[in-house]
């Protein structure tokens, strides 16, 4: 994989926009993520959240506007792109008829990881589903599913991880283990999340998005829980 080109953000956005049948879900966005810094963004269901993140990771091309990963492209260099990115998402991208060994080692075959193998007991050692990497992802809860969503995301060790509301189907247990790992994983992070208490336990910076605009954005340190909770309710008239 090459390396991030020099003086690079993380990721950043210019002039973003992207509109379905002429209805715009997303309007002019502009974001600078620095290296290792982790952004989380909230807003009600329809502010853009996941357009932005399905934009990032290539599998969506936007109407105007630009972004870059690392200093790539999206839309010229997306393959260098997909290798810095991980991605967790609604879906979790496993098959059901494949046991987990199977998925993770097909994944990381996939982005030419030596060791496939070894690799992925790496991993599924992460997420704490060591005990079921021989059964099928098919018998498995969506809390199971998403772990080893996490896992799949984690397996080429990207630099950027673009998440999606990843706690989805997850325990307390095991939202506290995705917590950690994050806290302590040092990729750049961006995240979006309905939880406002956990949102906030991990950001370096906290953005709120609605109706495909970044109507707030500050630092994570200044800014308190109800604080938060109040200016989300007064910018996007919806409680958290």
């Amino acid at each position: 994989m090459a390396e991030a080109k020099a003086a690079a953000a993380a990721i950043e956005i210019s002039r973003l926009s992207k509109s379905f049948n002429h209805r715009p879900a997303l309007r002019g966005i502009d974001l600078t993520v620095s290296q290792g810094e982790s952004v989380v963004v909230f807003g009600p269901n329809g502010a853009g959240k996941t357009t932005l993140l399905k934009i990032l990771a290539t599998v969506m091309n936007p109407t105007s506007g630009s972004a870059a990963i690392d200093g790539f492209d999206i839309k010229k260099e997306a393959d260098e792109v997909r290798r810095r990115i991980g991605v967790v998402s609604h879906h979790s991208f496993l098959y059901g008829s494949l046991t987990a060994r199977e998925n993770l080692e097909f994944y990381a075959r996939l982005q030419d990881i030596p060791d496939p193998g070894g690799r992925a007991r790496e991993v599924a050692a992460l997420v704490n589903m060591t005990s079921r990497l021989h059964d099928r992802v098919a018998t498995f809860s969506r809390g199971m599913q998403q772990r080893i969503s996490i896992a799949r995301a984690l397996l080429h060790k990207p630099s950027v991880l673009l998440m999606d509301e990843p706690e989805t189907g997850l325990d307390q247990h095991a939202i506290s283990m995705l917590w950690s790992l994050l806290a302590e994983g040092g990729q750049t992070i961006l995240l979006t999340t309905h939880s406002l208490e956990r949102g906030l336990e991990l950001a370096d910076r906290v953005i709120i998005l609605n109706k495909g605009r970044i109507v707030l954005e500050t630092p994570g340190e200044e800014i308190d829980l109800a604080g938060c909770k109040q200016a989300y309710l007064e910018l996007t008239g919806d409680r958290p």
